[in-house]
């Protein structure tokens, strides 16, 4: 974070609080916040907003880095962040990690707290046919889990130390002078305890974890893909994420990822497929075998005398995707019809006047000379109106960027 020294403000209200000078020691910190912390404390009849003021005074004085800041700067500066975030942290918190308990029925529960650990997201490809038919897809992990030979405690006489580079928080703060008024404040790991808060002595530390207190095994997990499921549902293994100590295990999300498929369109319990039919099938009818995403084979064929229009439907009842848990019900399936003309100069003018002698009359009306001499001749072109809506987009893109005549005089002007 970037900002210019602030003006000195209140630097006395948490000693204050406490109830100590400006010269107690972390002893005398630690003393004067477990008195007055039980007696306020909520469960024990306390006031709730002087045990959160106790809690962020403690906080603030019994760390080095946020003393100094407080001391030279005051109350404003840890408000605007150069802290880290002073008064952030839950009181009930600040209060377990410094008596290792909480209060159950009017008395100190020894025990601490633990909180949960990061869930862990992973995306899994599936196929329209395994959605479709349902799937076990087996998937191999690494994990952390807590070292079994010293519990998790990384030593092996299982007692650790609080490290003194950090007071056991794991972060550090440092500031740096930029220039003239202006400061950069910083929050990072400690680098003595590598953020645990703790240290171990060398001599202690656990000889199958080297005192990480975690060790890494390899699982084999099961996913079971149920029919009909949907592109991003989520199926949970529950505490299946990585161990840490004193840490609730997270879960394991996989995350369904529906991959496209070349003949088929899903959307939501209904399936699409598009086929395309030549001049002669839409005209005199057609038969084709449609593969399934069950590797049935569904004959599709034309009623008698029926003519099939480009962009014209069809649907097929109870053969879409099976509904997730009534696997038993599905939805419906359509099929898009696009008609494939003959290329031009495909056909003959003798096969033309045979189609013409057919099909129904052209809906035109016989022109007088006078009436040809007063047209003009034209001449058509064949266009991709997909490329030329592109140009005309590039064009207007172009012209909106090159300024104008008038505009250079205005510029001129202004200058």
């Amino acid at each position: 974070m970037f900002g210019r020294a602030p003006k000195k403000s209140n630097n006395t209200r948490f000693y204050d609080i406490l109830g100590v000078s400006k010269t107690a020691s972390s002893d005398e910190l630690k003393k004067a916040y477990k008195k007055a912390a039980i007696k306020n404390h909520p469960d024990k009849g306390g006031d709730p907003d002087k045990f959160k003021e106790l809690a962020q005074a403690y906080e603030v004085l019994s760390d080095p880095e946020k003393r100094e800041i407080y001391d030279n700067y005051g109350e404003d500066a840890l408000k605007e962040g150069m802290s880290g975030g002073a008064g952030m942290h839950n009181p009930f918190d600040i209060f377990e990690s410094f008596f290792g308990g909480s209060f159950e029925g009017g008395n100190l529960r020894k025990g601490r707290r633990q909180r949960r650990g990061e869930d862990v997201l992973q995306p899994l490809k599936v196929s329209l046919e395994e959605l479709y038919n349902g799937t076990t897809k087996k998937l191999s992990l690494s994990r952390n889990v807590l070292c079994s030979k010293c519990k998790g405690t990384g030593s092996k006489s299982g007692v650790s130390a609080k490290c003194t580079g950090c007071q056991g928080s794991g972060m550090k703060v440092s500031i740096r002078q930029l220039g003239p008024g202006m400061i950069q404040q910083m929050q990072h790991a400690c680098p003595d305890c590598k953020g645990s808060g703790e240290t171990i002595n060398e001599k202690d530390k656990c000889s199958q974890c080297k005192g990480e207190k975690v060790v890494q095994e390899k699982k084999i997990l099961e996913v079971f893909v149920e029919k009909g499921m949907k592109h991003g549902r989520k199926i949970t293994f529950a505490g299946e994420a990585d161990e840490a100590p004193d840490t609730v295990t997270g879960d394991i999300v996989f995350v369904l990822q529906e991959k496209e498929h070349p003949k088929f369109k899903r959307k939501g319990d209904d399936l699409f497929y598009e086929h395309t039919l030549s001049l002669t099938e839409a005209l005199c009818g057609y038969q084709f075998i449609l593969a399934h995403l069950d590797s049935r084979q569904l004959l599709i064929k034309s009623r008698p005398l029926e003519i099939v229009k480009p962009g014209q439907f069809k649907v097929i009842s109870d053969e879409g995707m099976p509904i997730h848990q009534r696997p038993f019900m599905k939805g419906n399936l359509y099929i898009s019809f696009s008609v494939e003309f003959p290329e031009s100069g495909a056909l003959s003018v003798e096969q033309c006047k045979a189609l013409e002698a057919i099909l129904p009359p052209k809906p035109s009306r016989e022109m007088t000379d006078m009436e040809l001499d007063e047209c003009e001749e034209t001449i058509l072109q064949d266009v991709n109106m997909e490329e030329e809506m592109k140009r005309k987009r590039h064009e207007a893109y172009e012209e909106e960027d090159t300024p104008g005549p008038g505009a250079s005089r205005v510029q001129c002007a202004q200058q």
